[in-house]
């Protein structure tokens, strides 16, 4: 079962910097609607227990800081987007013209499938960039493959399904490729000059984790390389149906 993301020692640092005791938190939550003892402040501020969405929202609004402080992630799927904007599933479902049952199968899913209307408002209400949408949609997984195949062989055979993917045009995805595909060639160049040159393990070590950590950030490096058209709202280009 999906949990509220919540960072105990954010909590923390967020009430000292107001400078309220758990007690006056307590009083203001449920001032606001979110009935709690300074007890169960405590507990979340020591990670033994967490707040459910409402008491998220409503901490975040007695601490005078967004809902990502407290969660102490950067939002990735649709439920943390979602939580990220104060936004129950009931709101968000209304918003978009979607039923919540489908909706909470969609968070469940980390997938979704709505339809172009929906999508779009989806992407208005929660304030997605086309990088973003991609995540919530559960492709990621997808493009990494693709990334993992292009850069280690022909990336041009990859450049369409990656376009496909993204919605972005075939020669930004080909720039983005061609440079991966050659960053990553650089790592086996580096490697084989150290066996040749009988080098010690810890280059080939060195060389090796590099490869590992360029290989961790596939999907990340992409979007870098694809630079503001990833970070831009999708949708102003393409045509509705």
């Amino acid at each position: 079962m999906y949990s509220t993301p919540f960072s105990p020692a954010e909590a923390r640092s967020a009430r000292a910097r107001v400078g309220l005791s758990t007690a006056q938190v307590a009083q203001a939550m449920t001032a606001c609607g979110a009935p709690v003892r300074p007890e169960l402040v405590e507990a979340w501020e020591y990670g033994s227990q967490l707040p459910t969405e409402p008491q998220l929202f409503a901490l975040a609004d007695v601490l005078w800081c967004p809902p990502t402080v407290l969660m102490g992630v950067e939002p990735r799927t649709l439920a943390e987007h979602r939580m990220a904007r104060q936004l129950s599933v009931e709101r968000l479902s209304q918003v978009i013209g979607m039923d919540p049952v489908h909706y909470r199968a969609a968070e469940a899913a980390q997938q979704w499938t709505g339809d172009y209307r929906q999508t779009k408002a989806l992407v208005d209400a929660l304030g997605l960039s086309l990088r973003k949408l991609i995540g919530v949609m559960g492709h990621n997984e997808e493009l990494a493959g693709h990334l993992r195949t292009a850069i280690d062989g022909r990336w041009k055979s990859h450049v369409g399904p990656v376009a496909k993917i993204t919605t972005l045009n075939k020669s930004r995805v080909g720039d983005a490729l061609r440079t991966m595909h050659a960053e990553f060639a650089e790592f086996s160049e580096r490697y084989m000059g150290h066996v040749v040159a009988r080098n010690d393990d810890s280059r080939l070590k060195q060389v090796a984790a590099e490869r590992s950590a360029y290989l961790r950030r596939l999907v990340d490096h992409f979007w870098e390389l694809i630079g503001d058209a990833g970070e831009a709202p999708p949708f102003h280009t393409v045509p509705t149906h």
